[in-house]
């Protein structure tokens, strides 16, 4: 796929002022600083299409982008910061499962995993919601440059085995580093092959 524009849509603070544009969603999601907003910058071939902060919890709302006018890339609020943690692993955010569980066009959940370390419960928690929700899902292992490929692995492997307790087919994974620019084009092939026919 080739990326001919990328252009920011808007803003919701809830689901209810989410737009409905009829295009399908990709939406991205995962831990405060496990990299959403460099990954979107990666897969659309932009510096600064969504903003990079140091500061854990910076995106607070649904931030919707239009990819070559055939879909919709949604930048969600991470999960796991401070004392919001507590409250996302009892109930999930409101504003997360309402959009996860209330959007038609929804096409496929990206929740991004950190390949630096093993698995963690919040991650594992999350993911067995969406998949007892129904949500169609992918795993998104980032920053894989910053460790050595076999720690990545190992790390991989550690999460799908946690996940084959309660998982009786595996969600497809991806390698990405934002840095080197590693699995843009995995994620893009998929993302086309799930598009309708134009």
């Amino acid at each position: 796929m080739i990326i001919k524009s990328a252009d920011y849509i808007t803003s919701a603070l809830d689901v209810a002022s989410c737009p409905a544009l009829g295009l399908p969603e990709f939406a991205v999601i995962g831990r405060s600083n496990v990299g959403k907003s460099s990954l979107i910058n990666l897969l659309v071939g932009r510096k600064a299409l969504a903003r990079v902060s140091g500061t854990p919890g910076h995106t607070q709302m649904i931030n919707f982008f239009s990819i070559n006018e055939r879909w919709t890339l949604v930048d969600l609020p991470g999960y796991g910061y401070a004392e919001a943690a507590k409250k996302i692993r009892r109930t999930f955010e409101p504003m997360i499962s309402g959009f996860m569980t209330g959007r038609p066009n929804l096409a496929r959940v990206f929740v991004l995993i950190d390949s630096r370390h093993p698995p963690q419960v919040i991650d594992l928690e999350f993911v067995q919601w969406l998949m007892s929700e129904g949500v169609p899902m992918a795993l998104v292992f980032t920053k894989a440059d910053k460790v050595t490929p076999t720690k990545v692995q190992t790390n991989i492997g550690l999460f799908q085995a946690r996940m084959s307790e309660w998982c009786a087919e595996l969600p497809r994974v991806f390698v990405t580093s934002a840095t080197k620019g590693v699995g843009r084009g995995e994620l893009l092939s998929f993302i086309g092959s799930a598009l309708p026919e134009k």
